[in-house]
């Protein structure tokens, strides 16, 4: 797992770098549908750009002022800052990340907001205490997880009872094994996915109850030609023939298995309280 880790986070490195000619980068085209004008209004530009995610996650939330909220692979801080605004002054916003440069990122972002905590780590073993949170939010990264029961059961360790965890994440069936063993393609959030009954059952597994996926936005392949397309050297974006660009064509017919089987999805689910 560590050689994974080390690639992931070897790609979105090189997404801070290369900005728009990153795969990785060119993934998050259309990563802000379900949030709100106002959402996007209260975050720069700057945190825009090097937001990587798939959704937002605090979409049908109902995250309450002195809460505590748990973002896995928090990035640049995007929704660290739609957070603190949920949680208020004493509230608290703790965001979990293994890439120093999204953590560098992150704090230069959020440095006006006391209540937000950045820690270093991988999402199978947090570094957070035992039932100390209310809410467990994360944007497209529990598919990058080689390990992801561990992932779940690290969810349901850190909430409290009743707690509920809220994910945008990448989900699919029947993906074709040149886009799994793709590491560039993985990174992109497409290798690494498991179907919406796998990723319930594991929710189940570790004991979090009522699993629920609330909405889903799917992908066409001139989307994801796009992607890889526009992350592609100049010299093959800019090859025709008959008049149309030739990589794009390629890519669109290439990557039509998987765009069939492949969608956002937002899930949902709650830590059983005991009696």
């Amino acid at each position: 797992m560590k050689n994974h880790n080390q690639n992931v986070s070897h790609e979105y490195s090189k997404a801070i770098i290369e900005g728009a000619n990153s795969i990785v980068a060119n993934t998050g085209k259309g990563k802000f549908a379900g949030y709100e004008a106002a959402d996007i209004d209260l975050v720069s530009e700057e945190v825009l750009e090097q937001s990587f995610g798939c959704g937002n996650p605090l979409a049908f939330s109902a995250v309450q002022p002195g809460q505590t909220v748990l973002d896995l692979g928090c990035g640049a801080g995007l929704d660290l800052l739609l957070a603190v605004e949920k949680v208020g002054a004493n509230g608290r916003v703790i965001g979990v990340d293994m890439n120093d440069d999204m953590l560098a990122l992150a704090k230069r972002n959020c440095q006006d907001h006391p209540n937000i905590e950045l820690r270093q780590g991988v999402i199978e073993n947090l570094p957070i205490d035992s039932d100390s949170v209310d809410w467990v939010i994360s944007n497209c990264v529990i598919n990058l997880s080689e390990d992801k029961q561990s992932a779940f059961d690290e969810i349901a360790r850190v909430l409290k009872p009743g707690g509920k965890m809220l994910v945008s994440d990448i989900v699919g069936e029947n993906i074709p094994a040149w886009a799994r063993y793709s590491g560039a393609v993985k990174a992109a959030c497409a290798g690494g996915v498991i179907s919406e009954s796998q990723y319930l059952d594991g929710l189940a597994q570790a004991g979090l109850a009522n699993g629920e996926v609330l909405a889903r936005q799917f992908y066409d392949a001139n989307q994801i030609a796009s992607i890889v397309s526009d992350a592609a050297p100049k010299f093959l974006s800019k090859l025709k023939c008959c008049g149309k660009n030739l990589l794009q064509s390629v890519l669109t017919k290439a990557v039509r298995p998987v765009a069939q089987n492949i969608w956002s999805a937002k899930i949902t689910a709650r830590l059983v309280e005991q009696p």
